[in-house]
């Protein structure tokens, strides 16, 4: 039988070239998204499911083990992104995203363990951030999700090393996708304290975006990865400095690490 994949939020972006991909390998790939226009598109079988909705992802989840008897891999891919002043990002919002990029990600997870654990083993990769590794200005929140997703994955790989189910974080930088389009954004308010420097944080932002790297390189990664008998924790995708920032946090001291954000941002 054929490797069965499960990626969630592949009509769009990263997901959509990691599925498209796999599925050249010879992957059987299923990819999910609230309302899929298609059953079946570029190698991908489409089921619907929003993962801030506990039903649709057992529904999901049940559909494909019926088809399939199984599930070898769960790449937690879909999320949204939020940019906005802390002090005038909704709560509402706040919440909304840490369902979608953290709740969702775990309930997904919560589905499929049963189905991995009864049949010996499986592979496990939450896509979260390089921005999850600090706390950026005017996107603490975003940040906070992915943070706090890449520590529950290092729990979860002790929890889970009896079972032969392994799991591992991905971490891309900067990509061009629409994920800009896709941000809420907290009004940039005439009146607002924030007004110039959030201004100035959300154009730097969408510039690189737009610059960013081909999805297809955390395709290539991915596929890599999932090649791993014994993977790692935590990995990184994307432009050099990027990935170098991480590393430059555990050296500086935190007051001169600020300073080199507040200087990239322009702040």
């Amino acid at each position: 039988m054929g490797k069965i994949v499960l990626i969630t939020g592949a009509t769009s972006g990263i997901g959509n070239s990691i599925g498209k991909y796999l599925s050249e390998k010879g992957y059987v790939v299923y990819g999910t998204g609230r309302n899929p226009q298609f059953k079946e598109k570029d190698g991908i079988r489409f089921v619907a499911m929003d993962v801030s909705k506990k039903e649709t992802i057992t529904s999901a989840v049940e559909e494909i083990l019926q088809k399939e008897g199984k599930i070898d891999f769960l790449i937690n891919n879909a999320g949204m992104g939020i940019t906005g002043p802390l002090e005038e990002t909704p709560d509402e919002q706040i919440a909304r995203v840490f369902e979608v990029n953290y709740f969702g990600v775990i309930k997904v997870i919560k589905a499929v363990l049963p189905s991995m654990r009864k049949n010996g083993g499986g592979f496990i990769i939450n896509i979260t951030s390089i921005a999850g590794y600090m706390g950026l200005p005017y996107r603490g929140v975003y940040s906070a999700t992915k943070g706090a997703l890449e520590l529950t994955t290092e729990a979860f790989r002790m929890e889970l090393k009896d079972f032969n189910i392994k799991m591992t974080n991905i971490a891309p930088g900067d990509f061009a996708t629409n994920i800009a389009a896709g941000r809420y954004h907290a009004p940039l308010l005439e009146d607002s304290p924030y007004k110039a420097q959030y201004g100035k944080t959300l154009e730097l932002m969408d510039q690189h975006v737009d610059s960013g790297k081909d999805p297809i390189l955390m395709a290539k990664k991915v596929y890599s990865v999932m090649q791993q008998k014994n993977p790692t924790i935590h990995y990184k995708v994307g432009a050099f400095i990027q990935k170098f920032s991480i590393a430059l946090k555990h050296i500086l001291p935190d007051k001169l690490y600020e300073k080199m954000l507040l200087k990239h941002y322009k702040l």
